[in-house]
């Protein structure tokens, strides 16, 4: 099963991000939005967990883009899952952010 849907039905997919980059795929969960964007300089990937963090990665060509934004998708997941485990500590969870930004810097 895979939890992530395209954002906005697809609007976005064509446009130009607020930093000027065109938006490649957009895609969201229950808690958190993945964007892949290109740029005239480099390529993003950004993931936004709501409410916790944002973090943006940049690179050289789109295979090496593609292929982390693939990555980060279960990986985040694995983040979701800790957030909305019934009463853990906020520790925990920027522990689980803390080592999803080590595994992608």
């Amino acid at each position: 099963m895979n939890p992530w849907t395209i954002y906005n039905h697809g609007r976005t997919i064509g446009s130009v991000s607020t930093e000027g980059g065109l938006i490649l795929s957009d895609e969201e969960n229950h808690g958190a939005r993945i964007t892949l964007k290109r740029s005239k300089r480099f390529v993003s990937v950004s993931l936004n967990i709501y409410g916790w963090m944002e973090h943006t990665r940049f690179f050289n060509n789109d295979a090496d883009a593609m292929r982390e934004y693939r990555a980060m998708k279960p990986a985040a997941i694995t983040v979701l899952e800790i957030i909305d485990t019934e009463e853990v500590s906020d520790i925990k969870i920027w522990e689980a952010i803390s080592d999803f930004v080590r595994r992608f810097p």
